[in-house]
């Protein structure tokens, strides 16, 4: 099992006001998964993302990730699980608009202290894989919007990260652009990426397999269907 977590609590203090984002949440998740999120804004839907991307701490709760205990470790050991695990992708982009596609998407391997051959042959294979490889020396402002999320989906994967977690991923793009991007999220499933997506998008859920719905901290619901069920990538 990739993600276990059993009783996960977040709150926060407001000065004597106490606000509870998550009442105890039992989550597990195979290797392989595509999962969506649902719920109403407030629900808890995306502190639960936080959490499980080791982007932020339970109140309680016990969490483990690749086997790992992840409540037990320090912030830099928690650093070197989200540069080695995990990739992000959310709403807001966060390419810097001063490099060009190609060093946005190497970043994460300059942090990963990774030799520089090394990681420019990896980061022009990923661009490669999502369809930018001609665009690589342009930057994020001479994009279209698509294009954009595309890169950054490539700076979450060139890491080579076991999970990927998107956080309404197509939120800020008009129809087709997001459907391009849901394809995309698909076919990397196919190769092997684990997926864990946040949404209010009823069509954005139904390119996973599962998709659990939460309400008021709590998860209120979780069903499974075939992967012939899920929407088309044709």
């Amino acid at each position: 099992m990739l993600i276990e977590a059993w009783g996960l609590r977040k709150s926060y203090w407001t000065g004597p006001t106490e606000f509870s984002a998550l009442r105890g949440v039992d989550l597990e998740v195979e290797q392989g998964e595509f999962l969506a999120i649902m719920g109403p804004s407030g629900s808890g839907k995306s502190t639960l993302l936080h959490l499980l991307g080791c982007l932020d701490r339970p109140s309680a709760g016990r969490y483990r990730l690749d086997g790992l205990a992840v409540e037990e470790l320090d912030d830099t050991e928690l650093s070197c699980i989200r540069n080695q695990k995990i990739g992000f992708v959310f709403q807001a982009f966060n390419l810097i608009s001063q490099h060009d596609i190609l060093e946005n998407v190497e970043l994460p391997l300059v942090y990963a202290e990774v030799a520089r051959p090394v990681r420019r042959e990896r980061s022009l294979d990923i661009l490669r894989r999502v369809g930018l490889e001609r665009k690589a020396n342009r930057r994020p402002t001479e994009l279209s919007g698509g294009e954009v999320q595309r890169v950054a989906i490539a700076r979450a994967l060139v890491v080579e990260p076991l999970l990927l977690f998107g956080d309404e991923p197509t939120g800020n793009l008009d129809s087709q652009p997001g459907e391009g991007i849901m394809k995309l999220f698909v076919d990397l499933n196919r190769r092997g990426t684990t997926i864990v997506l946040v949404t209010h998008d009823p069509e954005v859920a139904s390119y996973a397999q599962r998709t659990i719905h939460m309400r008021d901290g709590y998860v209120v619901s979780d069903s499974k269907r075939p992967l012939a069920a899920a929407a088309p990538v044709a």
